[in-house]
């Protein structure tokens, strides 16, 4: 629920990010999504790609935490 979360507020802040660095790099004024469509689809994308980057993490921690209780675990045999 946590990764869910995460990964919707920061899909979403990322389209900004994303649209400020458009906006640099090409000097515009300002920016058309061209409607709600298109904006909801980067959000999207967005999100999946957080989402998965997080899973990922999640999973790391998940196995370096039996790591480290199989190794505490050997020391006290």
């Amino acid at each position: 629920m946590v990764r869910i979360t995460a990964a919707g507020i920061g899909g979403f802040i990322l389209v900004f990010i994303e649209a400020y660095i458009v906006l640099f790099i090409k000097n515009y004024q300002t920016i058309e999504f061209g409607g709600v469509g298109p904006f909801i689809s980067v959000w999207a994308m967005n999100f999946f790609l957080l989402f998965s980057i997080l899973t990922h993490i999640k999973l790391w921690y998940d196995k370096q935490e039996v790591a480290r209780e199989k190794a505490t675990s050997r020391t006290m045999d």
